[in-house]
């Protein structure tokens, strides 16, 4: 069921997009394999469902934060308000380790994306030791391989030049701080 309503949300995202819908589509229709092996990807992380969706948007944010990608913190502010999370957990995405938004699991998946989306990629052997205690293997494999993704997909978006969309418009999107204070946490 839980896949069927990530579907459902990520077809819904998509459907409020207002301007710049192909941005991305016209770039990849280029190289159709890489089309194909995105869009296989893309699938494959939409479809695995050990991990709660809540988590997985968040890390996704965080590092669409991190790494300034508009167009997945449009898409991404979407599917966090679709999944769950509230308004204020996006607005202090920025300074979640001070926050009261989250509970320790929250902050725990969030300093794994931070530090998994650092380059490079440092002191991710505390946190994982932490979230390998509350998360299965499973779970956490598919904690890592989101926010993997997300890094190749934010920079793949920046380097192309893939805008905003609009379908966060309406809602509280999580737009990193001002000055690139996100990772000095």
């Amino acid at each position: 069921m839980r896949v069927i309503e990530r579907i459902r949300h990520y077809v819904s995202a998509m459907g409020q997009a207002k301007r710049h819908r192909s941005d991305l589509g016209r770039w990849l229709v280029r190289r159709p394999q890489v089309l194909v092996g995105t869009g296989v990807y893309e699938t494959m992380l939409l479809l695995s469902n050990s991990l709660d969706p809540r988590l997985k948007e968040l890390a996704e944010l965080k590092t669409a934060g991190l790494v300034n990608c508009e167009f997945c913190l449009d898409i991404g502010s979407a599917l966090a308000h679709s999944s769950g999370l509230t308004e204020r957990q996006l607005l202090d995405l920025p300074r979640y380790r001070t926050s009261d938004a989250y509970d320790d699991l929250e902050k725990d998946v969030l300093a794994f994306a931070e530090a998994m989306t650092r380059t490079p990629a440092v002191d991710l052997d505390e946190v994982r030791e932490r979230l390998s205690k509350r998360l299965s293997k499973t779970q956490l494999a598919e904690l890592a391989a989101a926010v993997a993704w997300e890094n190749q997909r934010a920079r793949l978006n920046q380097g192309l030049g893939v805008r905003p969309t609009g379908m966060s418009e309406g809602m509280v999107c999580a737009l990193p701080e001002l000055g690139g204070g996100e990772s000095s946490q």
